[in-house]
């Protein structure tokens, strides 16, 4: 089932509260094969965030994350993350178009902190395959 453009500019609710702590720092540089030396925090934590949001939007419209790819990726950060921070995420639908198929989404989505400060802002792009013809 193609994703309805009329999704266009809508944001979904903020996903939970995400405390940035040294234990979770550690452990996603460990997922990504890096040690963590307790210096600033990767710039890709937030990817985190960034998910559980992409995937409370994709429950939210009945989209499989088995039929999603995903294209890229980008951060654009206000402030570094710092251990302490307490963070959510809420997902826009920036576009949607169909090509060959398949559904192009993109979407962006605000990382605040605890004090509804903007912290970064992240872009992906979602390719929905298609059922099969």
């Amino acid at each position: 089932m193609p994703v309805d453009a009329s999704l266009v500019g809508r944001t979904y609710p903020p996903t939970r509260p995400y405390p940035v702590s040294e234990a979770k720092v550690r452990e996603l540089a460990a997922t990504t094969g890096a040690d963590w030396d307790g210096g600033p925090v990767p710039p890709t934590f937030p990817i985190l965030l960034a998910f559980e949001a992409m995937n409370a939007f994709l429950e939210a419209e009945g989209v499989e994350l088995a039929r999603i790819v995903h294209g890229d990726q980008k951060f654009r950060y206000e402030r570094p993350l710092r251990v302490g921070d307490v963070l959510t995420a809420a997902l826009t639908v920036a576009s949607v178009r169909s090509i060959g198929g398949n559904d192009v989404i993109g979407t962006t989505s605000e990382v605040r902190d605890a004090d509804g400060a903007l912290v970064c802002a992240t872009s992906a792009t979602l390719v929905h395959r298609g059922g099969a013809a």
